[in-house]
């Protein structure tokens, strides 16, 4: 997993997105708990608002309103807020 921020970022060579959202988790939640979650493509995450943490392959990383966060394929991934967290997604595929 890549942390950097928004002015950062680069497309991801030889990736094409293929879908999106928006997700909002209250203070307390954790996306996909109590299971594996993994993609074959990387995803990225946009936090547009809160703070908590991404958990990677079971490792904890302090995430923050701004954080652009590039998930790599076959890493275990989920993302608990400390607070409300409202983050954009996207999943890429090879183009």
């Amino acid at each position: 997993m890549h942390k950097i921020t928004l002015a950062q970022y680069r497309p991801q060579p030889g990736y094409r997105v293929t879908s999106g959202g928006v997700a909002v988790l209250k203070p307390g939640e954790v996306s996909h708990p109590g299971r594996r979650h993994t993609h074959p493509d990387p995803e990225i995450f946009l936090i547009l608002e809160g703070h908590g943490r991404i958990h990677i392959d079971a490792r904890p990383v302090d995430i923050a309103t701004g954080d652009v966060l590039i998930v790599e394929p076959g890493e275990d991934h989920h993302l608990e807020a400390a607070d409300t967290v409202v983050t954009s997604w996207l999943h890429l595929e090879r183009a």
